[in-house]
């Protein structure tokens, strides 16, 4: 962390402040699924006879998709990105609007029916957004829940009609270019409330539209249902009770305790009398409202309860959850039966005609039949058992009882994903990444590039890692995690910018072989490309005085060109991208970041159109790649010592300390050894301050040393005579070795490195 001017501060007092994180999200090759596990489902029904019905997903990879579906297969039709972290619900508010919550704190509000347009962003959660619910009839009500015990009501009508000045509860993510067009939806879209079932706006011209809070929650919410009709609504979490509210408003009606865990799943009937829960506890119990108590328990699961469904007459409900199971049980005989086992813990489930979808922590949904309209149909198989009334109950009978046979064996369709990665390890050049992914299949991935460089297939992580390792050391100029399913990688500055290498290691073709590349820099260079060639065709080439491209009182404030940046010199000032650097336009990346306004944001590459600025991107970012300007470097050389061997003929040919750059090579130490012993160089090589003058360090990459051995193709040392071995803790070391890697693997001591030089004889 460093210190920066602040904007608003008129006396230019300095305060410690943490730069924004630009971060890229690696995409699989098939962007058509998703990558990690299914949070959320919802089914939009067609509209008129010939239409196409659309089921809905929302990932932790961070994204919703859009499936048409059809009898026997199902199309991604569009996928909706924007969120920065876990989609965690979704709801439809009318015909033609999505609201989704994530991790990200945020709800978003999607034209469903759009190729993937974000037209709101609604930021008033502290915490993770965990749950939302809507009334079917009642299409403006949405309710949202999260970590932070707070439950909100919003009027989704208000909450899109533009303002004159919008604030902290609402933010127009197209309002920053990142997200597409102004256009909120038209009003005719959205059913409008009627007189008696209203709800209060909270409204302000200043701070623009702010939901209705139902406040009460001490701890986390997990789950809200809501009546058709928008007239109750219900919440639980952590604190095991369940609360109903009156969503009009947000006030108190009652608590209901039953629960001894978690309750991690609601639903309401359409008239909002009765309620059923499922917990943690392994319960599932139906509340009468009216009444203030629960009328019914059903010990049916062996574990937490995560998934309701009902009939829609409320007279069965389908549950799934942690022990991998999914049942339907008669409410009112308490007869249950399985219909199916997963591998993997069921979290949703949307009812479909006469199927049902599950979704799970795995990155496929599946369809199964689940007869919903004659639900005795399915009981009528046999297998069935009486739910008992206490959870103990249950777990008795599974292990003492006959085994339970599920009805269906095989799903009628699968919506298949890509298994997400589940383990990463970082290699040591620092360019590449193993993976591991929830298949079992090892992959090796270029950070610069974006993509699959080696397929492994199913082999040890743990061998491959050991096959894979180099000896060399390059700072850590990025991390990695894999939250989402694929990777993230994150770069935070200044450490960034701490990472380069010779472009000979790189194999870039056309550069000056020991010119220093900064992988940070041209890594952004690659990354926004596309950005930088849009921004062009809008405003053309910068042509302010000083050389500036970023303007503004924002900008201005930071002194970008005195002591906190350094133009990088050894690069040139262009946007030319070289090919270590080339990220895939089929497979493109998705950037998340955020700039001074707007909040974090998340976009594929390749649809950015050139409008973002300061307000979307962290400054160091945009002044990095328009301005060619970096963080001061912290320090990149490396202090040694250089003496002959011990019991060598030879003279010391240095007085002191010499300094060269971390990643200078081995080679490079002995062609200055063999000019002094060889050509009988003078000692003015040495700069007073013990640098190594050009030719040796510092720019000595620039120098050809001997008789042009570059040119032919051979190293240098190859044609030096005589032959120049350095040694360092007595090992000799491999010319290739930079000064970091021999203070890393060989050196292994805080004091300055000591370098040994002796001549083989015979060679």
């Amino acid at each position: 962390m460093h210190r920066v001017g602040s904007a608003g501060n008129t006396n230019n007092s300095v305060r410690p402040r943490k730069e924004k994180r630009l971060t890229y999200v690696f995409s699989d090759a098939d962007d058509a699924k998703h990558c990690a596990g299914i949070n959320c489902l919802k089914v939009l029904k067609a509209t008129v006879s010939d239409g196409c019905d659309y089921l809905f997903t929302g990932s932790r990879d961070g994204t919703l998709k859009r499936w048409a579906l059809s009898e026997d297969s199902a199309t991604c039709s569009a996928t909706f990105e924007s969120h920065v972290d876990w989609v965690n619900d979704a709801v439809l508010a009318g015909d033609r609007t999505l609201v989704s919550c994530s991790s990200d704190t945020t709800l978003k509000t999607w034209n469903c029916l759009s190729d993937g347009t974000c037209t709101k962003t609604l930021r008033q959660h502290s915490d993770y957004v965990i749950c939302l619910a809507a009334a079917e009839k009642n299409s403006n009500v949405v309710a949202s829940g999260g970590l932070g015990g707070e439950v909100f009501i919003w009027d989704v009508e208000a909450a899109l009609t533009p303002v004159s000045k919008s604030g902290d509860a609402m933010e127009d993510d197209c309002s920053n270019g990142v997200n597409g067009s102004t256009n909120s939806l038209p009003v005719t879209s959205l059913r409008t409330i009627s007189s008696s079932n209203s709800i209060s706006a909270h409204t302000s011209q200043s701070h623009g539209y702010v939901p209705i809070g139902a406040k009460g929650h001490k701890e986390s919410v997990y789950a809200l249902a809501m009546n058709d009709s928008g007239t109750r609504l219900v919440s639980g979490g952590t604190e095991k009770v369940v609360r109903v509210w009156d969503p009009r408003t947000g006030s108190k009606a009652m608590k209901l305790r039953g629960h001894t865990d978690n309750i991690r799943a609601l639903l309401l009937d359409s008239t909002g009398r009765y309620c059923l829960s499922g917990s943690s506890d392994s319960m599932i119990r139906l509340w009468d409202l009216g009444m203030q108590r629960c009328v019914h328990s059903y010990a049916v699961h062996t574990d937490s309860v995560w998934a309701l469904a009902s009939t829609p007459t409320f007279s069965h409900v389908y549950s799934g959850g942690r022990d991998l199971s999914l049942y339907l049980t008669d409410l009112a005989t308490r007869e249950s039966i399985l219909l199916c086992t997963k591998e993997h813990p069921i979290l949703q489930l949307a009812l479909h005609d006469d199927s049902i979808w599950a979704a799970t922590t795995d990155s496929s949904v599946h369809r199964w039949p689940a007869e919903a309209h004659n639900p005795q149909k399915v009981f009528q198989r046999g297998g069935s058992f009486l739910a008992g009334n206490l959870s103990f109950s249950r777990a008795r009978v599974s292990l003492e009882g006959p085994t339970l046979v599920p009805v269906y064996k095989e799903p009628t369709l699968i919506i298949p994903g890509t298994p997400a990665i589940v383990q990463h390890e970082i290699l040591n050049n620092r360019r590449h990444v193993l993976t591991k992914d929830t298949a079992g299949s090892v992959k090796l991935w270029e950070i610069t590039r974006g993509i699959v460089i080696e397929d492994y297939g199913k082999v040890s992580f743990e061998e491959k890692k050991e096959q894979l390792f180099e000896m060399v050391s390059i700072p850590a100029w990025f991390t990695v995690d894999t939250r989402l399913g694929n990777l993230s990688v994150h770069l935070d500055t200044p450490q960034c910018f701490s990472a380069e290498m010779y472009s000979v290691d790189l194999n870039i073709v056309g550069k000056p072989e020991d010119d220093k590349v900064n992988l940070a820099r041209e890594t952004l260079k690659g990354l926004l490309a596309h950005w930088l060639a849009k921004r062009r065709q809008k405003h053309g080439p910068p042509t302010s005085a000083n050389g500036d491209v970023l303007s503004g009182k924002d900008i201005a404030h930071r002194n970008l060109g005195h002591s906190r940046v350094e133009v990088d010199g050894g690069a040139e000032n262009d946007s030319k991208v070289y090919p270590p650097f080339e990220f895939s336009t089929v497979s493109p990346p998705s950037v998340v970041t955020e700039g001074s306004q707007g909040g974090p944001w998340r976009k594929k590459i390749t649809d950015l159109d050139g409008s973002e600025d300061e307000k979307d991107f962290p400054w160091w970012c945009l002044d990095c790649v328009l301005n060619n300007r970096l963080p001061p470097k912290e320090n990149t050389k490396c202090s040694f010592y250089l003496l002959p061997c011990e019991g060598s003929p030879f003279q010391i040919l240095t007085q002191g300390k010499l300094s060269a750059p971390r990643i200078l090579r081995i080679h490079k130490v002995v062609n200055y050894v063999v000019e002094k012993l060889v050509l009988d160089k003078p000692l003015d090589n040495v700069n007073a301050d013990g640098t190594l003058a050009p030719g040796i360090g510092g720019p000595l990459q620039h120098s050809v040393v001997g008789d042009g051995s570059f040119r032919s193709g051979l190293k240098p040392w190859q044609k030096l005579k005589p032959s120049i071995e350095i040694l360092c803790n007595n090992k000799v070391l491999s010319p290739e070795m930079s000064l970091a890697t021999v203070r890393a693997y060989i050196w292994k001591k805080p004091e300055d490195l000591i370098l040994n030089y002796r001549v083989v004889q015979g060679r």
